[in-house]
């Protein structure tokens, strides 16, 4: 079942979003990825109906979104948007916040409190909170008002690695045990593969690809799409020998492969060969840059013992 429409709407003053159309099913997870300007937050709050598309329509439940020149208060009941810039109401308990806010059972009201980790946050203020702790009951604040749908701008944005893994977890349960549709915009590629099962990505106020999160990273349509995901080699059509080695044809245009897209061979020379030019470890893997006879490489790998100067073999790695 279709939730959301979008449907040829742009808007120029601002951040420009030029003819967008697109459609949300109901209990997705879409995340949407661009960079700064490319029409990302223009486009939710254009949704939330705070903003007044200049064309196209916005239907939710088959129903127009009403903006601002047509509704007297802007937004719209059952559609919840949490800005980046979100506040809270200074020299009140946090229970006082979300009583106020409450359109549901107790019962209900206390999953969701469970469900956001602020249950052993009620009896605070507000002004004793953590940014990781305001950004969970500014999403729990919205939940207990009942949305069908919930649009979160950066969540994860000014937050440190603890408080983004909590709030990294928190709207993957959202997800799983409250069953709300979700569109997220983000910049993190960890965030957005792992969570999303449909991802918009968006330049200069087009939607310019789209797709599940597998397809966008590895496939990717051009740099610009490509480097929003994560590190990347531009396979060259002038490199011939590594575009059969790597590639299933041999492309007159650029081929994107990530890192992971690499064997490496150290005594098996059933591969192209390299040189190893740079090692940077990164935790759980070794960054190398490699040098073969006709470009560079970049690889991701678990060995340990290869040292600079090194030479090996690289194939593509068939899982």
């Amino acid at each position: 079942m279709t939730l959301l429409e979008v449907n040829q709407i742009s808007k120029s003053k601002g951040a420009t979003l030029k003819q967008t159309t697109f459609s949300v099913p109901q209990f997705s997870k879409i995340a949407v990825i661009g960079e700064t300007g490319s029409g990302k937050s223009t486009l939710l709050k254009l949704i939330a109906g705070l903003l007044e598309p200049e064309t196209g329509l916005i239907e939710f439940e088959g129903k127009k979104v009403l903006g601002p020149n047509e509704k007297l208060i802007p937004g719209h009941d059952s559609i919840a948007y949490l800005s980046q810039h979100f506040e809270l109401h200074n020299n009140y308990y946090v229970h006082e916040l979300l009583e106020y806010a409450t359109k549901i059972s107790d019962k209900e009201a206390a999953e969701i409190f469970q469900v956001c980790q602020v249950s052993q946050l009620l009896k605070r203020k507000t002004d004793q909170l953590s940014g990781g702790e305001r950004q969970r009951i500014g999403l729990a604040k919205l939940l207990v008002g009942s949305p069908k749908l919930l649009l979160l701008d950066e969540p994860f944005s000014n937050l440190d690695m603890l408080h983004k893994k909590t709030i990294r977890k928190v709207i993957q349960d959202l997800s799983e045990k409250l069953k709300i549709t979700c569109l997220l915009v983000s910049h993190d590629p960890v965030d957005i593969l792992s969570w999303s099962d449909h991802i918009l990505v968006m330049h200069e106020g087009n939607i310019i690809q789209q797709g599940n999160p597998k397809d966008i990273y590895c496939n990717p349509i051009n740099e610009y799409v490509a480097g929003l995901l994560g590190e990347y080699t531009i396979i060259s059509p002038s490199s011939k020998i590594i575009q059969r080695a790597f590639t299933n044809s041999p492309s007159e245009s650029p081929v994107f492969l990530r890192p992971e897209s690499f064997e490496i061979n150290t005594n098996n020379s059933n591969g192209i060969e390299g040189v190893i030019k740079k090692i940077a470890f990164c935790g759980s893997y070794y960054r190398i840059e490699v040098d073969t006879e006709e470009q560079s490489l970049i690889l991701y790998t678990n060995l340990s013992r290869l040292r600079i100067g090194s030479q090996i073999y690289i194939k593509r790695n068939q899982n």
